[in-house]
């Protein structure tokens, strides 16, 4: 073998071994990258969470104690649904048994019947008949 196909064999040889440590640095370099981006990236979402996590605490806050206030004063039944009320020997002991007794508390009211909205005030409604059995 002539000597300039030797240092031609050199050269390329050399230059290839260059190539590989550039790309092994660059590789290096890129894997150095992804986890300080991944680092900064952790930073941040957490950062940004906290930072919302305070701002709907504060927002909500005020509203949830104004509706544990509401609750409070209004109690444990939801006014915007109506609920039943049984007849008993001390509230509209007339309507026991009477198959118009209605009973129903809508907003707070009592409806006991469509003839006496508000009961009867004695033990003999004259509106009164016997309830139905239901199968």
């Amino acid at each position: 073998m002539e000597q300039w196909q030797k240092d031609l064999a050199e050269m390329v040889e050399t230059v290839a071994d260059e190539v590989e440590r550039f790309f092994l640095g660059m590789s290096e370099m890129v894997d150095v990258f992804f986890e300080l981006s991944e680092e900064f990236s952790d930073q941040v979402q957490n950062s940004i969470a906290t930072e919302i996590d305070q701002y709907l605490q504060e927002l909500t806050e005020p509203v949830l104690e104004l509706y544990w206030e509401l609750e409070d004063v209004v109690g444990d039944g939801d006014p915007g649904f109506p609920y039943g009320v049984e007849p008993t020997a001390e509230k509209n002991a007339a309507c026991m048994g009477c198959q118009h007794y209605h009973g129903q508390v809508y907003g707070g009211n009592l409806l006991v019947c469509g003839m006496h909205p508000h009961g009867w005030d004695d033990q003999n409604c004259p509106d009164w008949e016997k309830e139905e059995e239901r199968f």
